[in-house]
């Protein structure tokens, strides 16, 4: 807010200089600068501080819950719609998106795909020849490549268009998108819940108030060229 401050500053000397040396042009002109931006800095102050007796200041913290409910219904019905959903599940020619799920294939541990696997080998007919070469554990040199050619071969298959075209159509299904907009829903809920009025109002003023003190300035500049078309018209 320092453009603001500079302003109504600019603006009072310019009225005391005017007014001290009874120069009416530059008096007039301070005066109406300072009084377009002390409305204008008062009017900012007033959408975040409640002012007692001006009936409508502090507005944004009094109306929190319209704001609390505005963002929900912003996110639910602009963004999370069926249509969007649907739209990010598919590429634009109208196909199935692929999706990659390689960094969560990795993260997955799949030791118990190996162990499963030993396990159908010793109740096999394979079992005696195993023990022959001295059973499962003459099969662990085999889990890490095991588990690497695992992950491999589900990342090509998860990256198929008959995958893609599969996990869309589940996707698509009405109850599942209905489902995942429900979630979302729940999600955006709670996070509104946490917000408090001082919050909202921080989160605001760091939006925008650094953008609004050109108001401040605007007013003054507008104010004293009013009062300049005023002073010429009061000489003739």
């Amino acid at each position: 807010m320092n453009k603001s401050i500079t302003t109504n500053i600019i603006a009072l000397i310019a009225t005391l200089i005017g007014y001290v040396s009874s120069q009416h042009l530059i008096f007039t002109i301070g005066l109406f600068a300072l009084s377009g931006a002390i409305t204008n800095w008062l009017a900012i102050h007033m959408l975040f501080e409640k002012v007692p007796g001006l009936y409508g200041s502090g507005v944004i913290p009094a109306r929190f819950e319209d704001f609390k409910l505005a963002i929900r219904q912003l996110m639910m019905e602009q963004f999370f719609t069926k249509e969007n959903i649907d739209r990010f599940l598919s590429s634009r020619s109208g196909t199935a998106a692929p999706i990659d799920l390689s960094p969560i294939i990795e993260k997955v541990d799949l030791s118990p795909a190996f162990d499963s696997l030993v396990s159908v080998i010793e109740n096999s007919s394979f079992a005696p020849m195993l023990a022959m070469v001295g059973g499962t554990e003459a099969l662990q040199p085999m889990k890490d490549p095991f588990i690497e050619k695992m992950k491999v071969s589900i990342q090509d298959i998860t990256q198929s268009e008959q995958f893609s075209a599969l996990l869309r159509d589940e996707l698509e299904q009405p109850d599942m998108i209905a489902n995942m907009q429900g979630k979302v829903s729940d999600i955006i809920e709670k996070r509104l819940n946490e917000l408090t009025p001082k919050l909202v109002k921080e989160i605001i003023q760091t939006m925008i108030k650094k953008h609004l003190g050109w108001l401040v300035v605007w007013g003054g500049v507008f104010g004293g060229l009013i009062g300049f078309i005023a002073a010429l018209t009061n000489n003739f």
